[in-house]
């Protein structure tokens, strides 16, 4: 393998924990909010699905299934989806569906695996090429710059930028594209079997990693770079 393709979340960074999501976003707008019903609150979040980069919803409503299948193809139908999917909780402030959104995006929401560092920093010193390959509806850079990572990545191809997502093997043609290289060259790394499978598609090889919470998965990425030249 001469270049290695990474998916963003469940791979190299993890969404804070739902409860600590709500938090923050409480926070952030000043407001009180009795311990038995936060907690009632992050529950109800966390079923809903409403956590980007979080749970699954256990139900999406029959209204919002149309744009959620497509959520990653543009920055609109992203926020409409998740905050969709957060009103079916009634939350004690209308601000808290836009600010639980917006904070999802800051980069103090997220923390990179143990070994995220490391692996991309060994694959920088070896000449290996690296992009990201999000399905996502905002730019996730920032969080990358404020985590030390950025210049260890040579491409970001995310869904939004293109109108595509996941597993449509033209997202991983242009990441590979944006490289320099030949599928059969590529591997790509990722939590997804179903999106992130779809790089099989074009030639790549894929390996997958366990999504779980950062301090159980301190070496996920590290076999990756048996993998490469």
């Amino acid at each position: 393998m001469k270049a290695v393709l990474f998916d963003f979340s469940g791979t190299l960074l993890r969404i804070e924990p739902t409860g600590a999501w709500l938090r923050a976003a409480i926070d952030e707008l000043g407001l009180d909010v009795p311990p038995e019903a936060f907690t009632r609150y992050a529950r109800q979040l966390e079923a809903a699905g409403a956590l980007p980069g979080g749970a699954s919803p256990l139900r999406v409503p029959p209204h919002l299934a149309d744009l959620w299948a497509t959520r990653d193809e543009s920055t609109e139908r992203h926020r409409a989806a998740y905050t969709g999917l957060a009103r079916q909780v009634e939350l004690p402030d209308a601000r808290l569906y836009d600010a639980l959104y917006d904070r999802h995006m800051s980069p103090d929401a997220w923390r990179p695996y143990p070994d995220t560092a490391e692996v991309l920093g060994e694959l920088r010193r070896r000449g290996i090429g690296v992009a990201v390959v999000s399905n996502i509806g905002w730019d996730l850079r920032p969080v990358f710059r404020a985590h030390g990572l950025d210049a260890r990545v040579d491409a970001y191809v995310l869904s939004y930028e293109h109108g595509i997502q996941k597993p449509d093997p033209r997202l991983f043609a242009a990441a590979c594209e944006a490289l320099g290289h030949d599928p059969l060259e590529v591997l790509m790394v990722g939590d997804d079997r179903h999106a992130d499978g779809g790089a099989a598609e074009l030639g790549c090889a894929v390996r997958f990693v366990d999504h779980g919470p950062a301090d159980e998965r301190p070496a996920g990425l590290r076999p990756v770079l048996d993998l490469v030249d």
